[in-house]
Formats: structure tokens, sequence, C-alpha cells
């Protein structure tokens, strides 16, 4: 399956002064196959090396770090000289080994010419307990689940992905039909990468949902393997009050919700591993619409997405025949599933950042606010065809931004304030402004 990352990793290539290159992004959100892929596509050779239980690498690194001897060890397990020229190294897992992480200052400083992409899927925790290695002296990449173009590729669907990239609204709408089915089955099946394949396989939504469920479970085991004992309960009663927290009329992130009587400080610690994982995405609220928006933040006011629409849908049990019910899958659980999408495509786009809005007593709300550089977008997204914007309105009427965005089932307009984006199309938001 095509991942436009790829696209960023040969950027990366051709740039002479590249530094080694961590892939960050949640378990099974295709980081080892992106590596592999581009080891196989892009070099003559490539040298693969799992951290995970590898007790040769694991004493390799746990030494001295002079590259020389570092090299000589990976070409001794890899049973081949190598060229930096044309070789990509690639560490998985890395963060099992804490001294390997460090190494990458040294190839930096001291043989800038290898190649080395690393990645692991509990990396973000790794750094934020204080693994060592100096800011500055590596890249990061964010991979995250496919998006929904990503998807529709997949699917085999080119021509409706080319006509999207084009622009051309009045052929979309012609064929509006197909996008919104196409839109229906990501809301189920979602973006990681193996229940997409499987339903490119063999379109069975029962058999996506299975490998949904397991992926969950690997989760799971994840928080018991990896966070410290005394905060793997909180970790859990968090993550599971997520599909909640979103179905609400007012998604903003409630601690009561997760048990009756819960504090903020009890579950910073749980949050920031949920994040630190990529499980969980926070999108804070913004106190006022001005440039830059990050000085506005809401430490105290976020709201709470997973890491995929399709795993939201299978916490939330979304059944099968609800896909075939007209528009039905777009209106359930309050438009849930259409804020999760809507943010989990939002997050792949470059040179956005994304807040929401309230006004001081929470009687309007924008859904968000993207921060696209030289202007603040407000963004609206409603989950069905019914357009009344009050919230969107009394705020473009009080802050006056340039544009203003609603996000639907409706066909695409553009009106003197307001845009009409289709749903499907919201990854061309930027293209938009």
């Amino acid at each position: 399956m095509y991942r436009m990352a790829i696209e960023a990793l040969n950027k990366w290539k051709s740039r002479p002064a590249r530094k080694p290159l961590i892939i960050r992004g949640a378990r099974q959100v295709g980081k080892t196959w992106l590596m592999k892929e581009f080891g196989k596509t892009a070099y003559e050779h490539s040298v693969y090396i799992s951290f995970d239980n590898n007790r040769i690498m694991r004493e390799l690194f746990s030494t001295d770090l002079d590259i020389t001897r570092l090299i000589t060890g990976i070409e001794l397990y890899a049973g081949h000289k190598i060229d930096p020229a044309s070789t990509l190294i690639m560490f998985d897992e890395v963060q099992e080994v804490p001294q390997a992480l460090t190494s990458l200052k040294y190839f930096n400083e001291n043989a800038p010419e290898y190649q080395i992409i690393c990645a692991g899927s509990i990396l973000g925790v790794a750094l934020h307990q204080g693994t060592s290695f100096p800011v500055g002296k590596v890249e990061f990449l964010d991979l995250y689940p496919l998006t929904f173009v990503e998807f529709m590729r997949a699917m085999g669907k080119e021509q409706f992905v080319s006509l999207l990239e084009q622009g051309d609204f009045a052929m979309m709408t012609t064929f509006k039909q197909e996008y919104i089915d196409l839109l229906k089955h990501y809301y189920y099946v979602g973006g990681m990468p193996e229940a997409v394949l499987s339903f490119v396989t063999n379109h069975d939504f029962n058999e996506a949902r299975e490998i949904q469920q397991n992926i969950l479970a690997a989760y799971e085991q994840d928080f018991s393997k990896h966070a410290p004992n005394e905060i793997v309960p909180r970790i859990r009663m968090l993550w599971n009050s997520v599909p909640a927290q979103l179905t609400k009329e007012n998604k903003k992130f409630i601690y009561g919700l997760i048990k009756e009587g819960a504090r903020a400080r009890e579950y910073e610690y749980a949050l920031m591993w949920l994040t630190d994982c990529g499980l969980v995405h926070k999108v804070h609220r913004a106190t006022a619409p001005s440039l830059p928006l990050k000085a506005y933040e809401d430490l105290k006011a976020f709201k709470l997405f997973l890491v995929d629409v399709g795993l939201l849908s299978c916490m939330t049990r979304l059944r099968q025949d609800v896909l075939l019910d007209g528009n039905a899958l777009f209106v359930e659980f309050k438009g849930a599933l259409t804020e999760q999408y809507v943010l989990q495509q939002l997050k792949t786009v470059s040179g956005v950042e994304t807040y929401y809005w309230t006004n001081e007593r929470n009687t309007s709300e924008v859904d968000f606010l993207l921060d696209v550089g030289q202007a603040v977008i407000p963004l609206e997204v409603k989950a069905e065809v019914n357009l009344q914007s009050k919230s969107l309105k009394a705020f473009a009427e009080k802050y006056h931004p340039r544009l203003s965005i609603r996000s639907s089932m409706s066909d695409y307009k553009r009106e003197e304030w307001l845009l009409n984006l289709p749903l499907y199309a919201i990854g061309r938001v930027l293209a938009s402004v």
C-alpha cells in the first residue's frame, strides 16, 4: 500500500546535510514496513536490526560508542560490508537499547555519511524518561494511520484521488456517492495498515473488526509491559473513557467521567504516557483566535482523540448494519466519529496546528481553530447535512477571520465568508484557504 511518508523519506535521503531520522508513531501504524519498503525501493542494500530481545546488539552498544567499532559489529551481524553511499541502516524497537539512541549523536557528528533510520513503538515514552541523545542531532518523522486518501488508493480508487488532488469539485459532486460510500468504509475500517490490507483483500468487515480488536488487546498489553505497575490501572481507565468523552455534546475532556471524583493530578502521568505513545491526540482550547495560537493555549481545557477512527468505531461497538442505513453512520454518537475523522486527517497536514475555541461561558464552540501560519481559520464539523452554524457565524461576526470553513456531507460551495468543504475533501483544507 502506498504511504505518502515515502515522499518525506526521499526528501530526507536527497538532503546533503541529513541527520539520523527517527520515525515516531503508535504501535502498528506501519513504521517497520515503511522503513523496509524505503530500504528496498530507494537503496541498493539495507541492513535491518531489531533491538527487541537482541542480545548481540545489546552487547555491541553496551560499551563504548566508537563508530568504527559499531559499524564493524553491524557488518559482522549483517554478513557483508556496508557502503554508506548505497546502504540504509535500520534500527527497530530502538527504545529497548537506550545506548543505540545515544549513538545517533556520534553517527551525526563523526560519521554523517551513514544513512540511519530508527523506529520504536514506545519510543515517545523512552524519550520522556530522559533517554540520552542531544536535541539537534537527529530528525523526526511522525507516522499516523492511513489517511482517507491513502485508504482510497489502497482500495484502487486512484481516479477519485486524482479528482481530489486537482480540486475538481464539480466532477467530485457528480460522483459524490462514491466518495461517501468510501468514507463510510473508512469510518468503520479506519487506517491501521493491517485492517486496511485485510479489507482491501477480502472486503470482510468482520475480519477487519477482529484485527482491530487484536490491536486494542496489544495496546492493553503494552500498558502492563511498559508502564510502571502503579499507573497501569489509571492508563487503562483513561484510555477506555475516551469514546464516552467524544460522544458528549461538549467534547471537552472531563476527568470525572473516568471515575467519580477523579482529579487531573491523579491522571497526569497516565495521560502523558498515552500521548507519548501516540495513542491519543490532545487538542487544547485557545482562549483567543490570535497568532500564534500556541500563545493563547488553555492548558486545562482540551479534547482527547484516539489514534484511529476505526479503533474508535471498534471501541464503541459500531454495528456493521449501520453502514447500510443511509447517512446514519455519520450521525451516530453525536458526530464523534466525524470529529475524530477530521482531527485524524488534520494531524497529517503539514503546516497546520490544531486547537478549538469556546467562549468564556461555554455557550458557543468552534470545533477546530487552525493556525496555518499567516492566519487563524475556524473549522466547524457537521456530521450530517443540517448546516445551521450559529457558533461559527457568531465567531465570524466577532473576530472577522478571512475565511470560515464548515465541513459536512453537503457539496462544495464558497460564499463570501464561508466555505463548505465536503468531509471527504478535508485533506485539501490548506489548499482551500
